[in-house]
């Protein structure tokens, strides 16, 4: 994954006039795509940005949580994408929604959970490595935000579960998901044995045969409507 420049963390960007569906579409057509930038009590701004700033940002190192300068007539303001939509089937963006942020305010984040080392589980016991949680809500200011959170697992063996008490502590960031969440833990898979023909065949032969009580019964039973009249015949006899 590419790292975050200068270049990347400024998005310029233009105010644009709110309306249809067709002013959106006009604004695409034009090579931008539709924004919107609220928060930090100022009255939401509709934009129009360039798709590919906004694909830089994402694509770099902090993603969805770097903090940049949006530029708009002349003046910058510190923010970050909260939203974004892609076309399903050419995957172009298609908006993107941004928030003002302060940087002397904390904010609520989520960050990646990164495992790193070989588990015992694994090179010793035979095990497979599962990650169960894949990132943790935070809460910190916004230079704090990390890339990442890693959390080693080199000792980790069968029985034992890494918990988000269990990621490395930090006094800058504030955990905020559940500490019981489980985020990794060992498993084995077992293979299916796949039964020969001659298993087949055993099988087929060591099945005991249907019981012929079974099958009068069913006979009877398809033929509900018969039994009376033979009921019948045997009490005239």
């Amino acid at each position: 994954m590419a790292t975050a420049t200068a270049e990347q963390n400024i998005l310029e960007a233009r105010a644009r006039t709110p309306g249809t569906k067709n002013d959106a579409r006009r604004v695409r057509r034009g090579g931008k795509v539709p924004a919107v930038v609220y928060g930090a009590g100022k009255a939401a701004l509709p934009l129009s940005v360039d798709p590919r700033q906004v694909s830089r940002i994402l694509h770099s190192e902090t993603g969805h949580n770097t903090v940049f300068d949006l530029a708009v007539d002349g003046e910058r303001t510190k923010v970050m994408i909260v939203d974004w939509q892609y076309e399903p089937i050419k995957g172009a963006l298609l908006h993107i929604d941004l928030k003002r942020i302060a940087m002397d305010q904390k904010l609520k984040v989520n960050v990646p959970i990164e495992l790193v080392g070989e588990p015992a589980g694994v090179k010793q016991q035979g095990g497979i490595l599962e990650q169960i949680a894949r990132e943790v809500e935070v809460e910190c200011l916004p230079g704090d935000i990390p890339n990442v959170i890693e959390l080693n697992v080199s000792e980790l063996v069968f029985g034992v579960v890494l918990r988000i008490s269990d990621l490395p502590k930090n006094d800058k960031i504030k955990f905020l998901s559940d500490p019981d969440q489980p985020v990794a833990h060992i498993i084995s898979i077992k293979e299916e044995e796949v039964p020969t023909a001659e298993a087949i065949a055993g099988e087929a032969a060591a099945a005991p045969a249907e019981p012929e009580v079974m099958k009068k019964g069913k006979q009877e039973t398809e033929e509900e409507g018969a039994a009376p009249e033979k009921a019948e015949k045997k009490e005239k006899k």
